[in-house]
């Protein structure tokens, strides 16, 4: 069934990864790939924020003033980047990246209520899946996700064009990427961050991800900003709103 989600219309219409170069990669062996993720470390004790950037990004876009302000913040951080993205080998194939999750998490051995995880845009997808894989982590941030997978997919791709029928499709989307499931067995803190003019995934996919998380929990939703340029535009109470959801979580 995850074989639906490897399909290579999927693989086209949903991911565009784009190449990317710096040195010293932190790599994570996936079998059948590697992802060249970076690691920066501030104290091995500290807590470790792994964040899973958007569709179109690699982690080459999140080096530098990103990474120190975290640092700043007590946490080490582990840039996690995907298959097919970046200095990683391999294809973007949906089920397989799903997979590569619990690789990367478990490539830093550390316990899982040392990490908190991240996840922007399409990124949310991964967090939310390790936040269900790993359900002990300290904390779980979304920016701009996504809570219906099967809506966005449908959006590129019909159950049709892969092969299959839309029962089928519905069942595969179910099994792996039931947010709502996913949230509500995640008893840790959630932070949500969305834009009231977020023009790709629509607002109430963040207002969807909040109602649905079942611990302490918090949801910002800026006026200003779009999808692309929601940290930009809210700088400084963003970087604030994380600093307060960090101390919570260290």
């Amino acid at each position: 069934m995850a074989e639906i989600l490897n399909h290579p219309l999927i693989s086209e219409h949903y991911f565009f990864p784009r190449d990317g170069y710096f040195e010293n990669p932190f790599w994570v062996d996936c079998g059948d790939a590697r992802l060249a993720c970076s690691y920066h470390e501030v104290d091995s004790k500290a807590k470790t924020l792994i964040h899973f950037h958007g569709n179109g990004e690699i982690i080459d876009d999140w080096q530098g003033d990103f990474v120190s302000l975290i640092q700043k913040m007590g946490c080490n951080v582990l840039l996690a980047e995907f298959r097919g993205y970046g200095q990683s080998t391999g294809q973007a194939q949906l089920g397989k990246m799903l997979d590569d999750v619990v690789l990367t998490v478990k490539s830093l051995n550390r316990p899982a209520s040392d990490l908190i995880f991240f996840g922007r845009s399409v990124g949310s997808i991964f967090a939310i899946e390790a936040a269900s894989q790993f359900p002990q982590a300290a904390g779980l941030i979304l920016e701009s996700g996504v809570a219906d997978v099967k809506e966005r997919l449908l959006l590129r791709v019909e159950p049709s064009e892969i092969g299959v029928s839309v029962a089928e499709f519905e069942s595969c989307v179910e099994q792996y990427l039931n947010h709502r499931r996913k949230m509500e067995s995640y008893p840790g803190p959630v932070l949500v961050m969305h834009t009231n003019h977020d023009g790709l995934v629509d607002v109430s996919h963040g207002q969807r991800l909040y109602d649905w998380a079942s611990g302490e929990k918090k949801i910002k939703i800026f006026p200003r900003g779009n999808h692309n340029d929601i940290m930009y535009v809210n700088a400084r109470e963003y970087f604030s709103l994380l600093a307060e959801f960090i101390d919570l979580c260290l």
